[in-house]
Parts: structure tokens; C-alpha cells; sequence
């Protein structure tokens, strides 16, 4: 106790800091470790017996079978025509989407007339709407495209949306009390604020695509992935089938790894 009567106060400890802010960090090898674990487990399942190897076969056998349908260019035939579909679907869907989008956050008679299409239009799925627009465009590759084109539209539409009415009013009327013209305002205020909302719906919307690709083509169509697996399945030849569910995994690796690079470029402001 000191020498003037009072109370001495216990030392002060740090206080541990709390501001993390839910900081995401990279767990790239987590990640690619669980990968290698559960194919590793898949085949040593198929080489003790506990697979079916007609249900089922090792990743080994899928390897080998991606590798012939490589060499002999079966596999460059069915994905240059898969990818053709789901590019000129995805472009034709995302800038319409875009468009709507863009003039629903920003004027109000675009919102009342378009919210209401697109809350009805949107839960119909696509793909049952594929032998109706077979009737409008045929067979060949404007429906299967225009399938797609609509599967990817309705998302777009809603992301682009939801990102310009989230941009703060505040900076919107701070530049318009400066007189920056209106169509400055949505380039340098509302289109990088409602980037982080638009680049989300595209992974949605590229996923989509994939889907959409995939069951068009099993419905109607000689050439793509989907004909590719569906021709395998009905041939019985499930490692031929599995190698075309692999090459789609890959593509979907490949779409997120663009859109993440994507992401890292176009939104260093934040």
C-alpha cells in the first residue's frame, strides 16, 4: 500500500486486439488436401471391391478415359461446341441483364414495371421453357442459346439491381449538389459501387450457363458435353460419363478462378 493511505490499482493488462473484422485469409492447401483425400479414398474403395466398378469407376479409369477422348479429339469436338452455346448465351443474357437492371435501380418507372415481371418470370425453370422455344427458333443452336440467354438474364437482372439501389444516396446527391452531370454520376459512382453485387451474379449466372448447356444438349443435340454424357450413359460407359463430369468441374475451377481475378482487378479500390 503506498504511503499516502490509497489503494494501489492492479497493473494494467493489454487489451487483446479485436478489430479482425472477420478477415478472410487464404486456406488454399486446406482445400486441395480434402480434394486429394477424397479422390485418393474414392480409389482405394474401387481397388478393395467396396465400389462397383460399373457404378463407380476408380478415378483412375476416368483419367485413362479422359485421356483417349483427348487424344483422339472427341473431347475438343464436344467442348468447342458447349462452349460456342454457353458464350453467346451468356453474353446475349448478362448485357440485356445489365441493361434492365441498371435502369430499374435508376429510374422508378423501369422499377415499378420491371419488378414485377421479373418476381414472376424468374422462379420458371428455364429448361422447361427449351421445347417452346425449340417452336420459335428449331432444333439447331438459336434455342439452345436463347435457353441459356434466359437462364442467365433473370440473375443478372436481380444482381445489377440490388447493387445500384445499395449504392449510398449520400454520394449520389453530393454529386449532384456539384453539378456532375447525370451520366457521370453512374459511371464513377453507381457502376463501381454496384460492381462487387454484379461480379457475385455472375458466378451465379456462369454456373447457370453450365447447367442450362448441359441439359440442352441432352435434349437436342449431336454434338457437346451434355450428348457426350448422355451418349455414355446409355452406352453404359459410366468412365466415359464421369470424364464429362469432370471436364465440366474443370470449367467451373476455371470460370471462378477468372471471375476471381476478376474481382482482385476491377475492385482494388476497396
Amino acid at each position: 500500500m503506498p504511503e499516502d493511505g490509497t489503494t494501489a490499482s492492479p497493473a494494467r493488462r493489454p487489451v487483446p486486439f479485436r478489430g479482425g473484422g472477420f478477415i478472410v485469409r487464404p486456406q488454399r492447401i486446406v482445400g486441395s488436401v480434402g480434394l486429394i483425400a477424397l479422390v485418393a479414398l474414392w480409389q482405394l474403395g474401387s481397388t478393395r471391391g467396396w465400389i462397383s466398378p460399373l457404378m463407380a469407376p476408380a478415378p483412375s479409369e476416368v483419367i485413362a478415359a479422359l485421356v483417349v477422348i483427348a487424344q483422339d479429339g472427341t473431347l475438343a469436338t464436344h467442348l468447342l461446341a458447349s462452349l460456342g452455346r454457353i458464350g453467346g448465351g451468356w453474353a446475349l443474357g448478362t448485357l440485356a441483364g445489365l441493361a434492365a437492371g441498371l435502369a430499374m435501380g435508376i429510374f422508378s418507372l423501369a422499377r415499378a414495371v420491371g419488378l414485377p415481371v421479373v418476381s414472376a418470370l424468374f422462379p420458371i425453370p428455364k429448361i422447361a421453357l427449351l421445347p417452346l422455344l425449340i417452336l420459335w427458333f428449331g432444333i439447331g443452336e438459336p434455342s439452345k442459346v436463347a435457353t441459356i440467354a434466359l437462364g442467365t438474364f433473370f440473375p443478372t437482372v436481380i444482381a445489377t439491381f440490388s447493387g445500384v439501389d445499395g449504392v449510398p444516396r449520400s454520394l449520389i446527391r453530393m454529386a449532384q449538389s456539384f453539378g456532375v452531370p447525370p451520366a457521370r454520376i453512374v459511371w464513377s459512382i453507381v457502376l463501381p459501387g454496384a460492381l462487387p453485387g454484379i461480379l457475385a451474379g455472375f458466378r451465379i449466372t456462369a454456373s447457370i450457363a453450365l447447367i442450362l448447356v448441359v441439359a440442352a444438349e441432352m435434349i437436342g443435340a449431336e454434338y457437346g458435353i451434355g450428348a457426350f454424357i448422355l451418349q455414355a450413359g446409355n452406352l453404359m460407359r459410366t468412365d466415359q460419363l464421369l470424364a464429362g463430369v469432370v471436364v465440366l468441374s474443370i470449367l467451373g475451377l476455371l470460370v471462378a478462378g477468372t471471375l476471381s481475378w476478376a474481382e482482385r482487378v476491377l475492385l482494388r479500390w476497396r
